[in-house]
């Protein structure tokens, strides 16, 4: 007996398709059973078996006879028209030569193949106007009139797939089970699509609190990834639990708490979790392997998982850049040489300071030690940047800026990633780094948390490997920003702590600040602000006072009011006092701001935030006032001071 469950999936596949076609082209019972008599044992490979000839004609027969009676006919507005069984001593249409009643008709386990099996595969099949037809008949099952709208989605036509589902979810919901998460999932896509938030916020409202369990979980979900990509975890992690009680042993929400636990890097719990989901659906007999794969996966790499899961509805040229980082991280690292400036300019960068913006500036020189150098690339480096520099479309961002804002041109072009695959030394140049990081700030797809810590990472952790061998820590000299050689290195040193910030690694991130500091004393990126920011809270006062008079008469609060709180900590309040003064002479609405309880956020400036300005102190009190409150009796003191 055939049992298609058993048998090769993909050749039964093939089998019904072939006859759909067969049965639309000539729909006559008696030449589509004599097509079938000839053609479905060859495909199903049914005399590889040993069966014999009446064994293979009876199998046959019942496959051919199941697929007629579940195919819908176009000229019977797409009902099915199934077959009347021969009578009892009539003949077996099997062609064995017996009675029927003791052939095929004495059979219990005849085949039914379900209209939506058969529908699944007629779906792709039917040509526009006859797919019309069919849905004008209402003969399509709801649940697979996702597959039309999907269709009609890729084909950017999402009007019409909103036309065709919204009525699907018109009237009650509870009798709507799993097998409408497929028209749900299109149809939020297709609201997505035009824009209309407030119809999908409603649908999704309606959903949560009317539809089935299931659906409910599968709106939870949704409005869960909306806080995801918005990076509001906590609402996030509320709508997950809601989906969690709606439908418990939902493996889409094994995927969901994967994918919220990954967005805040807490790789060790996601990698606990798909432990758990694993053992957990394996338990209740669940049968997508693909799905289980990808939990066995997350255990060892839930970033990783993510990525590979997420790889066919990714842009391609993304999954060829990771294809090339895999393959380039392997590569040594390679020998800049650090060049030390001529005398004449060793003076350029102090006066070049006055003309940054954006990160505070100095009244007095700032003290700067060592040999201002530019960093330079091996010869066979610079050959291939040559070639780069032909083939990348993009330039280098203005002053500090990390993105180009030509909303994703580069990606246009597929020349540079070409050349790419073609040559992984390319990955041994800072300027090659520099721009592919550059590149993927402009891709919206970078901003998925995974998406960035397996592409953007790696290449600011290269970056990082190749700068502390042609400059580390010991070496007598600094990269100026000022010349346009060191900047592509400085950007990516930037870069590196910026993710290290959003995967939670504050220590890392303040080394990744010092090395930046150390290199571009200067500062033109404003980081001493965080770091600062950072020594004070893990109580590192020394380490904060030190930073301060680096840069002496610093508009920046977090220097200016950082150097009172070390001092202050330290024991030194006399200093303190006087320091407090002369931070309050430069910025005097400070301590207004952090002295209050309760405060009205100042309307912020259209020109940015401006030094000494209200929209300054709120920003200070909104990073600063929680670690000032935590140091006793010093918001009294400083209201004594200042008053």
């Amino acid at each position: 007996m055939f049992h298609h469950e058993t048998a090769d999936t993909e050749r039964f596949e093939q089998v019904i398709l072939l006859a759909l076609r067969q049965i639309i082209q000539d729909p006559e019972p008696a030449r589509f059973l004599a097509w079938a008599k000839n053609e479905v044992p060859r495909i199903l490979g049914l005399y590889d078996y040993g069966l014999e000839d009446v064994e293979i004609r009876r199998l046959t027969n019942m496959l051919a006879t199941a697929i007629w009676n579940a195919t819908p006919q176009p000229a019977l507005g797409y009902r099915a028209q199934p077959l009347e069984p021969p009578s009892a001593h009539a003949p077996c249409p099997c062609g064995s030569g017996e009675r029927y009643d003791a052939c095929c008709g004495d059979l219990d386990d005849v085949p039914e193949l379900s209209a939506e099996l058969i529908w699944e595969l007629l779906l792709d099949e039917l040509p526009e106007r006859a797919l019309k037809d069919a849905l004008d008949a209402d003969a399509v099952p709801r649940p697979l009139l996702a597959r039309v709208a999907d269709r009609w989605l890729e084909q950017d036509r999402p009007g019409r797939a909103v036309a065709l589902l919204e009525p699907v979810f018109c009237g009650p919901l509870e009798a709507l089970d799993e097998a409408y998460e497929p028209a749900f999932d299109v149809l939020c896509d297709a609201y997505d699509r035009l824009d209309h938030w407030r119809k999908k916020k409603a649908f999704l409202e309606r959903l949560c609190t009317a539809g089935s369990r299931a659906l409910q979980s599968a709106a939870w979900q949704r409005i869960s990834t909306i806080h995801i990509d918005e990076g509001d975890f906590e609402q996030a992690r509320d709508a997950f639990a809601a989906a969690l009680r709606s439908d418990p042993d939902n493996p889409s929400n094994a995927l969901l708490e994967i994918t919220l636990l990954a967005a805040q890097h807490q790789d060790d719990l996601a990698s606990a979790r798909a432990r758990f989901w694993l053992h957990r659906l394996r338990k209740i007999g669940a049968q997508e392997q693909g799905f289980l794969d990808f939990l066995a996966q997350a255990v060892k790499n839930p970033q990783q998982a993510l990525v590979d899961s997420h790889a066919d509805a990714l842009d391609p040229l993304l999954v060829d850049l990771q294809d090339w980082i895999t393959t380039a991280a392997d590569r040594p690292l390679p020998d800049y040489g650090v060049i030390p400036l001529k005398p004449p300019q060793r003076d350029a960068p102090a006066r070049a300071l006055a003309s940054v913006g954006g990160a505070g500036s100095t009244r007095r020189s700032l003290m700067v030690r060592g040999t201002p150098a530019d960093l330079r690339a091996p010869a066979r480096v610079r050959r291939l940047e040559s070639v780069w520099r032909a083939l990348f479309p993009g330039g280098k961002p203005n002053a500090t800026d990390l993105a180009l804002g030509d909303a994703g041109q580069v990606w246009l072009s597929v020349e540079w990633i070409e050349y790419l695959l073609e040559t992984p030394e390319a990955a041994d140049s800072l300027d090659i780094l520099d721009d592919l990081a550059t590149a993927l700030y402009e891709h919206p797809e970078s901003t998925l948390p995974w998406i960035s810590h397996a592409l953007l990472r790696p290449l600011v952790d290269r970056a990082w490997g190749i700068l502390n061998r042609a400059a580390p820590a010991a070496a007598a000299c600094h990269c100026p920003w000022t010349r346009e050689a060191n900047r592509p290195a400085l950007r990516l040193l930037f870069r590196r702590y910026l993710c290290q910030i959003d995967e939670g690694q504050t220590q890392a991130a303040a080394v990744t600040l010092e090395t930046l500091l150390r290199l571009n004393p200067q500062d033109h990126h404003g980081v001493r602000a965080e770091l600062m920011n950072h020594y004070l809270r893990g109580g590192e006062d020394a380490r904060a006072l030190t930073l301060a008079r680096r840069f002496p008469d610093d508009l920046l609060a977090d220097l200016a009011y950082g150097e009172v709180l070390a001092l202050y900590r330290l024991g030194e309040q006399e200093r303190a006092r006087a320091v407090l003064r002369t931070a309050v002479d430069r910025l005097p609405r400070i301590p207004r701001y952090l002295t209050r309880k309760r405060i009205k956020r100042p309307r912020p400036s259209p020109l940015g935030m401006t030094p000494g300005g209200e929209d300054q102190a709120w920003m200070y009190r909104e990073a600063m006032r929680d670690v000032w409150e935590a140091e006793p009796g010093i918001l009294r003191w400083m209201k004594r001071v200042t008053a």
